[in-house]
Order: structure tokens, then sequence, then C-alpha cells
């Protein structure tokens, strides 16, 4: 099974690590219920209950889902870019001790490295590629 298909705008973010401008994204300003998912592979990557208003221009989230995210240094040396545990799409940057929730961590993430599924809707099928 193949990856989901990606505009040229998606694939600038979520295959070569860019960045969506500030407070342009679907999900900056978004406040339902449901589950954040990856766009390239579907699998979940945060819940709207961890979704907080952080005013950076981005969806910020306080947790992702368990062993959904994972973290790596970024090329600056200076951030620690996230990215989807299962396909490695590139979702943004998190960032500790802003102190801006109780959980002390800012996952900030590209609206464009995401789809939005309401609670109550099924969530589509994982993709698993190798």
């Amino acid at each position: 099974m193949k990856y989901n298909s990606l505009t040229p705008e998606e694939k600038l973010v979520i295959e070569n690590k860019g960045t969506e401008t500030p407070f342009t994204g679907e999900y900056d300003d978004f406040y339902e219920e449901g589950t954040f998912i990856c766009r390239k592979c579907n699998a979940p990557l945060f819940s709207s209950k961890s979704k907080f208003d952080a005013g950076c221009g981005w969806p910020s989230f306080d947790e992702n889902y368990p062993d959904a995210v994972k973290r790596l240094r970024d090329a600056d040396g200076m951030r620690t870019e996230i990215q989807c545990a299962n396909c490695g799409a590139h979702l943004g940057h998190v960032f500790e001790n802003e102190h801006l929730t109780d959980k002390n961590t800012r996952h900030c993430v590209n609206s464009i490295s995401m789809r939005f599924v309401s609670k109550g809707n099924n969530l589509p099928e994982v993709i698993y590629e190798k």
C-alpha cells in the first residue's frame, strides 16, 4: 500500500521540511473535538484535548499519542524536529520549558502536515510502507 498522495505544497513541508506561513494553517484557530492524524500515512498523532492556543501561529499540542512522534535534533542544532514515527513526515518542532501548560511542552505543528477526524467518525487505516 502506498502513502497518501501529496500536493506540491504538502510535499514542501512534509518531505522537504518546509514551514507554512504562521497564522495561515487551517488548524491554527481550530478547536473541534477529534483526532489529528498524519496527512501522509493516517497515523493518529494528537488528540484535540491536548491542543492549546500558544499564540505562535501554528497548531500547538502539549502531548502526542504514545509512540506517535519521534524527536530529532534539527539541522540548525538549536531546535528539536518532530516527525511522524510511522512514516517520517515532518510535522514541525517541539519546545519545552516555556511554561505555557502544566505539561510544559509545545509541539508546534504545521497544519498542512495533518488532517483532522471529528469525534465520532472512524479513523482511516494507517498506511505502513517499508
